[in-house]
Formats: structure tokens, C-alpha cells, sequence
């Protein structure tokens, strides 16, 4: 089974439980794994901002979102507690963990640190 993408955004991924695993497995580089809901009002004003990470990046880092009400398993697996709660993640490793909708210029140090480190 293959990851569907956003047609909206080429580099977005919507995953869910059937799909997390070999998705992420896929993925070179960087990946920011967005944990959201529909009615989160932070969730929503954060999304243009990962977006525009992930098309700024030039391939370097996937963006990729889990809808917590419809794959409560994969919060809990994460611990997810509160969203939007974002994973950095690197050869399949959670190298950073981003809780709450932070300002467009954190996340992008974070992400550029992140994503030139080894």
C-alpha cells in the first residue's frame, strides 16, 4: 500500500495506521510528521507553514500528516497529547518533537538544523 498524496501539495503525505510504517520507511531526508484534527484552530493556522517548509526544503525534508481523530492509534503510539504536535523524523529515528503552533521562524531553525545534521 503506497502513501496518497496531497493534490494540493505535492509534498504532503496523508498517512494512516495502514500506511504510517512503510511510509516513513520510504522517506529519505527529514520528515515532519504533522499530528492535527480537523477542528484544532492552531492545527489549521500551522499547515501553510509546514507546507511552505516542505516546498522551500527543495526534497530535503517530506511532509507528512496523521489526522488523530481518524488514527487514534498512531497518537498513541507517539504520545501525542496535545496538537498540533510535529515529529522530526530521521532514518525512522523521532529526532525532535514540536507541541503547539511555535512561530514560522522557530520551526524553520529547528527544521534547518535538523535536516543539515547527520
Amino acid at each position: 500500500m503506497t502513501a496518497s498524496r496531497d493534490q494540493d501539495v505535492a509534498k504532503t503525505i496523508h498517512l494512516t495506521e495502514q500506511n504510517f510504517d512503510e511510509a516513513l520507511a520510504a522517506a529519505s531526508g527529514l520528515v515532519m510528521v504533522d499530528f492535527w484534527a480537523a477542528w484544532c484552530g492552531p492545527c489549521r493556522a500551522i499547515a501553510p507553514v509546514l507546507e511552505a517548509l516542505a516546498e522551500a526544503s527543495e526534497g530535503q525534508v517530506t511532509l507528512m500528516k496523521v489526522n488523530v481523530d481518524e488514527n487514534p492509534g498512531l497518537a498513541a503510539r507517539y504520545d501525542v497529547r496535545s496538537i498540533p504536535t510535529i515529529l522530526l523524523v530521521k532514518h525512522g529515528m523521532v529526532v525532535e518533537r514540536v507541541v503547539g503552533a511555535v512561530p514560522k521562524a522557530v520551526l524553520q531553525d529547528i527544521v534547518s538544523a535538523q535536516a543539515s545534521s547527520q
